[in-house]
């Protein structure tokens, strides 16, 4: 059964930081482009970072850029979503998508991940 599970969320104050994952299980993370998103309270889910497959590729949203980081290790099998200098701006659900598809520049459109996560509460307050 492929699944994918994210953790690290939490409870965190403004200009704290914060490190998602991401992790697969029933197939290599390795072989899928990889994308974060969120989604806040009465707002739309948003692409905010991206990283290709093969071409190492990243790609980031401007609201998160300088910011956020995505990587990966393939060990791990997991994806990694490093978050500094977090605003109350950047409360939401976070999900990881996969794609097996070809992805890159249409890195932010969600229809084109086969596999989400359940999501991962961020909540950033004093």
């Amino acid at each position: 059964q492929v699944q994918l599970v994210e953790s690290g969320g939490g409870l965190v104050q403004p200009g704290g930081s914060l490190r998602l994952s991401c992790t697969a299980s029933g197939y290599t993370l390795s072989y899928y482009a990889i994308a974060w998103f969120r989604q806040a309270p009465g707002k739309e889910r948003e692409g905010i970072s991206y990283s290709g497959s093969s071409d190492g590729k990243t790609y980031y949203a401007d609201s998160v850029k300088g910011r956020f980081t995505i990587s990966r290790d393939a060990a791990k099998n997991t994806v990694y979503l490093q978050m500094n200098s977090l605003s109350p701006e950047d409360t939401a659900v976070y999900y990881c998508a996969a794609a097996s598809g070809w992805v890159n520049a249409l890195w932010s459109h969600e229809r084109l991940y086969d596999n989400w996560g359940q999501g991962t509460q961020v909540t950033v307050s004093s």
